[in-house]
C-alpha cells in the first residue's frame, strides 16, 4: 500500500484512518462488523468515498450492531435503499444483514467475531478469501484481504518505512504473532 502512505498523511480525509486505524488490532464485534461493511461497501468506489460516507453508515445501521442489523426486515432494506447517505446497493444492503447473522452465530461457535478469526490464523490469503465466502457474503478476494489487512490479521496495510509502521508494530498485530 505503498501509494496509500504516499497520499493519506496531511490528507483532509485519509490522513486520521491511516494513522490511527488502518492496520491496528481491532477485537470489539462493533469494529469488525463496521469494518466488513465498510469494506463490502468500497467494492467498485473509492476508499474515500466511503469515509466520507462513514457517519452515515453508521446512522443508517445503527451504529453497527450486529444484533440490530441481523433482525432487519423489509422496512429497514427499503429504508436503507433509500437513504442518500450510504451506499445504496441492494447486494451489499442484504450482505450486511446476512452477515451480521453470521457474526451474531460466531458468538455461540466460537465466542464472537473476533475469536473465529483468531481461530483462523495465521493463514495465507487465499485460504481466507476460501474462508470467507463459504462464511460471508459479498466477500471476495479484495474485500477480503483489506478487511485483513486493515485489522491487522494479513501484512501490507503500511510501507516499511512508513511512520506509522512503528505504531502498528507497537500493537503487536497478528499478522506479526503469526
Amino acid at each position: 500500500m505503498s501509494a496509500y502512505c504516499d497520499i493519506a498523511p496531511g490528507h483532509p480525509v485519509h490522513a486520521h484512518y491511516h494513522a490511527h486505524e488502518y492496520g491496528f488490532p481491532q477485537r470489539a464485534e462493533q469494529e469488525l462488523f463496521e469494518r466488513l461493511l465498510l469494506e463490502i461497501n468500497q467494492a467498485g468506489l473509492s476508499w474515500e468515498t466511503i469515509l466520507r460516507k462513514r457517519e452515515g453508515f453508521r446512522r443508517a445501521y445503527h451504529g453497527f450492531d450486529v444484533d440490530t442489523v441481523a433482525a432487519y426486515g423489509e422496512a429497514d432494506i427499503a429504508r436503507l435503499l433509500d437513504d442518500a447517505g450510504i451506499i445504496r446497493n441492494r447486494l451489499k444492503v442484504l450482505a450486511a444483514i446476512h452477515n451480521a447473522g453470521v457474526i451474531r452465530g460466531l458468538r455461540d461457535s466460537h465466542g464472537g467475531f473476533a475469536q473465529w478469526l483468531d481461530a483462523h490464523h495465521p493463514r495465507p490469503k487465499a485460504d481466507w478469501v476460501k474462508l470467507f465466502k463459504k462464511t460471508f457474503r459479498f466477500t471476495g478476494g479484495e474485500i477480503t484481504g483489506e478487511f485483513l489487512m486493515s485489522l491487522g490479521y494479513l501484512p501490507g496495510a503500511h510501507r516499511d518505512d512508513c511512520p506509522v509502521m512503528a505504531d502498528i508494530r507497537a500493537t503487536s498485530p497478528p499478522w506479526l504473532r503469526g
